[in-house]
């Protein structure tokens, strides 16, 4: 196998949000040896003891430096993700996780699930929704449990989106389970006014097949 075609198709993924559910996929990473940056509104230095505490491959950058990865995980507050969109020009070429949640769920969404609202933000990017559903501290913990592996549940109206997440998903070590479309079986994993979708916090497991 020739390293250097290899090197170049290695995908390369940044946190965006450093609070619960930052550093727990940044401890999900850290478990597997992938490397991640990871950065927020604050600066890398306030970041970086606290990234090295968690493990090497978790690399504290500026923002702007952290956006030049191909797959960008969204985990700040749902209000933040519009100052995260513009800190780009164009998002063409990047995929965006949206692990953001938002709840309640203002009516001025009009019962557009709220990965719509982001999804509009980041244009160009394909955005998928994913590693939502489980609370930091579930998701921070090794998704191998007896045999079989946490399930994450994946949704976006980019069905080729989807593919590249599950991959990283099973290279973390969850069970990536597709849902469709954002209004369709993503609705799951979508709050609507005051009431959470279905899976929302459902701690599943996959058993090997």
């Amino acid at each position: 196998m020739n390293t250097n075609t290899d090197r170049r198709s290695i995908m390369s993924y940044a946190i965006v949000g450093f609070g619960k559910v930052g550093q727990a996929l940044a401890h999900a990473f850290a478990r597997k040896n992938i490397k991640v940056a990871v950065a927020s509104r604050r600066p890398p230095e306030a970041l970086a003891p606290q990234a090295r505490t968690i493990g090497p491959t978790v690399v504290a950058k500026s923002l702007r430096d952290a956006l030049e990865a191909d797959t960008i995980i969204l985990a700040v507050p749902f209000g933040e993700h519009r100052e995260v969109a513009k800190a780009l020009p164009s998002w063409e070429g990047k995929t965006v996780i949206d692990a953001t949640n938002m709840f309640p769920v203002p009516e001025e969404l009009d019962g557009l699930p709220s990965s719509a609202v982001i999804a509009k933000a980041f244009t160009g990017a394909k955005l998928v929704k994913g590693f939502n559903h489980l609370i930091a501290a579930t998701l921070a913990t090794d998704p191998l449990v007896e045999g079989g592996h946490r399930v994450v549940f994946l949704t976006s109206d980019d069905e080729d989106a989807i593919a590249p997440v599950a991959t990283l998903a099973k290279q973390l070590g969850f069970a990536p389970v597709k849902l469709g479309k954002l209004n369709e079986g993503g609705a799951l994993v979508h709050a609507r006014g005051r009431t959470w979708g279905q899976l929302i916090f459902q701690d599943l497991f996959k058993k090997e097949q």
